[in-house]
C-alpha cells in the first residue's frame, strides 16, 4: 500500500486584489491535486490582515478546507490614512512604496504564529513581502515567489536590468525605443519601466526597495509563475537559463474557479443576452481596481466609444454622466451600458455577445481574456502593463495597442485613436487575425491544466515532490 506524504502549505499574498485572487487560486489547484493524488495530503494556510479576511473568506465560501489567519496590520504609518489594508483603498499609487514598506511591521506576528502552525511543507509569498524571506529562513522553510506576472515581462526587465540598458548616462530619450539585448526583435522604452528600477536620481525609495526584493528572490526557492509553458517558452526558459532561482508555471490560475451557482442574473447580463439576440458584439471595457484615470481622459474615452459606434460594456467606478454632462447617457442608451458595481469579470468575458475587451493589460484580466478566446485592445498604464501589451499585440498577436499621443506610457489618449482601434479591434482584418489566434491559445491554456498530462499540472507535481523532499532534508518549524 502506498504511503501518503501530508502537505502544509502556507500563502501569503500582498494586500492588492490582483495578488490575492491568483494566489487564493492556487490554493484551490492545490486541493484539486489533492483529490487527484490519493497518496498526498495538502493542507493549505493564508494568511492577510482584518480588512482584507472578510474578501478572502467570501472568494474561498466553496472551498471551506482553506485556513485563514489574519494579523494586526500596523497603524500610524506616515502618509496612510488610518483603516487603509489594501492598495486599492489608498487615495493615490505615489504612496504604495511607504504601504509596501509598512508590511514589514506583520514580520513578528507572522512568525509568532509560524511557531504554532503544523510542520509547513513549502510557503508561497508575493515578491512585494519580500522579508517574508527572513522568515522562510528562520524556520527553514522552504520559499517560492510569487508577483502575479508573466515570464515575458520578468524576462524582459532581467535582460534590461543585466545590461544595464537604461542606467547609463548617455540613455536616449524615455520614448525612443531601444532592442533588448537578448531578444534582438524587441524594442523597449525607458518609459516602460517603472523609473524607481531604471533611474536612480528618480526615487531612491522605490529603487531600494526593488533592490530588497531582489536579494530576498534569490535566497528563495524558485518563482511560482500564473502562465502556461506554451503560451511564453521562449522567456520561461530563457528566465530559467542561468542560476536564478527556477521558475514554474502553474496557470492559469483562473480555471481554477468553480463553476458559480446559478443564481438571478444581473442587469448587464441581462443586456448581454439581449445583444446577443439582435447579433450585436459588445466590446467590454475595464481597467482593474488600480488605473488612475483623470476625468479629461475619461472624457475622451466616452467620446471615443461614442464615436466607434459599436457595442459596449463599460464598468467603471467614476460617474461618467456628471463628469460629460447630461445627454451622454441617452445617446448611448442603445449602444453601451455604464456599470458601477462590482462584476464577475470572468462571467462577462465569457458571455456571447463579447468579441472585444478594451484593457489596462493587467496580467489577470489579460490572461482571463486569453483563456475565453476574447482579443484584447491593449492600453497599459503602469507597472508591467506596458510589456503585458507587447506581449499581447507584437509576441502572441491576439490583440491591438491603443496608443498615447507622446508615446508614452502615462500619455494621453485621444477619442479619435480610440475610435480608430476599437473598429479596428472589432471589425478590422488585425481584429480578425487576433480573433482567430487568441481561439488557438484558449485551447492551449486549458489543456495545461489537464489533470496528468499538462504541462501546468506536471509542474505542480514536480513542484511538490522536490519541495517535499527539501523539507524533509531540512526538518521541522522550529
Amino acid at each position: 500500500m502506498a504511503v501518503s506524504t501530508h502537505h502544509h502549505v502556507v500563502l501569503f499574498p500582498y494586500m492588492s486584489k490582483g495578488h490575492i485572487i491568483p494566489l487564493l487560486q492556487f490554493g484551490r489547484l492545490l486541493l484539486r491535486h489533492h483529490r487527484q493524488e490519493p497518496t498526498i495530503s495538502v493542507t493549505v494556510t493564508v494568511f492577510t490582515t482584518p480588512k482584507n479576511q472578510p474578501f478572502i473568506s467570501d472568494f474561498l465560501s466553496d472551498t471551506k478546507e482553506i485556513n485563514v489567519i489574519s494579523l494586526p496590520f500596523p497603524e500610524n504609518i506616515t502618509g496612510i490614512p488610518p483603516g487603509v489594508e489594501s492598495t486599492d483603498k489608498l487615495p493615490s499609487m505615489s504612496l504604495f512604496v511607504p504601504f509596501t514598506r509598512a508590511t514589514k511591521l506583520l514580520q513578528p506576528f507572522f512568525e509568532e504564529t509560524l511557531k504554532n502552525l503544523p510542520q509547513v511543507s513549502f510557503m508561497v509569498s508575493d515578491g512585494f513581502l519580500w522579508w517574508t524571506s527572513e522568515s522562510a529562513a528562520k524556520f527553514k522553510i522552504p520559499r517560492l515567489v510569487f508577483y502575479g506576472m508573466n515570464s515575458y515581462a520578468a524576462a524582459i526587465s532581467i535582460s534590461v536590468f543585466k545590461h544595464k540598458l537604461f542606467t547609463e548616462p548617455e540613455t536616449k530619450s524615455d520614448t525612443e525605443p531601444v532592442t533588448v539585448p537578448d531578444f534582438p526583435w524587441i524594442r523597449v522604452k525607458k518609459c516602460d519601466f517603472d523609473h524607481g528600477t531604471t533611474d536612480p536620481k528618480e526615487s531612491g525609495a522605490a529603487l531600494e526597495l526593488s533592490m530588497d526584493q531582489i536579494m530576498s528572490n534569490n535566497t528563495s526557492h524558485g518563482f511560482l509563475v500564473n502562465s502556461f509553458y506554451e503560451l511564453e517558452s521562449t522567456f520561461v526558459d530563457y528566465n530559467n537559463s542561468d542560476d536564478r532561482p527556477k521558475s514554474w508555471c502553474v496557470g492559469p490560475l483562473c480555471l481554477t474557479d468553480p463553476p458559480k451557482p446559478g443564481s438571478a442574473k444581473p442587469a448587464w447580463i441581462h443586456w448581454l443576452d439581449r445583444k446577443r439576440e439582435e447579433g450585436r458584439p459588445v466590446l467590454y471595457v475595464a481597467f482593474g481596481t488600480q488605473a488612475e484615470i483623470s476625468n479629461k481622459q475619461l472624457m475622451e474615452l466616452a467620446l471615443g466609444l461614442e464615436d466607434s459606434k459599436v457595442n459596449f460594456l463599460w464598468v467603471t467606478r467614476k460617474d461618467v454622466e456628471e463628469i460629460l454632462g447630461e445627454g451622454f447617457n441617452d445617446r448611448i442608451r442603445e449602444s453601451g451600458m455604464i456599470v458601477k458595481d462590482w462584476v464577475d469579470q470572468w462571467e462577462i468575458l465569457s458571455h456571447e455577445s463579447v468579441k472585444g475587451f478594451l484593457s489596462h493589460c493587467g496580467w489577470n484580466s489579460a490572461q482571463e481574456s486569453i483563456c475565453v478566446g476574447v482579443p484584447l485592445l491593449a492600453w497599459p498604464m503602469m507597472a508591467e502593463q506596458p510589456f503585458n501589451a507587447k506581449m499581447v499585440v507584437e509576441e502572441i498577436k491576439v490583440g491591438v495597442r491603443v496608443e498615447t499621443e507622446d508615446g508614452s506610457v502615462k500619455g494621453f489618449v485621444t477619442r479619435e485613436e480610440l475610435s480608430r482601434k476599437i473598429k479596428e479591434l472589432m471589425e478590422g482584418e488585425t481584429g480578425k487575425s487576433a480573433r482567430k489566434n487568441v481561439k488557438e491559445y484558449s485551447k492551449m491554456a486549458k489543456a495545461a491544466l489537464v489533470e496528468g498530462t499538462g504541462s501546468s499540472w506536471k509542474n505542480l507535481d514536480l513542484i511538490l515532490k522536490d519541495l517535499c523532499k527539501s523539507r524533509d532534508s531540512n526538518g521541522a518549524n522550529e
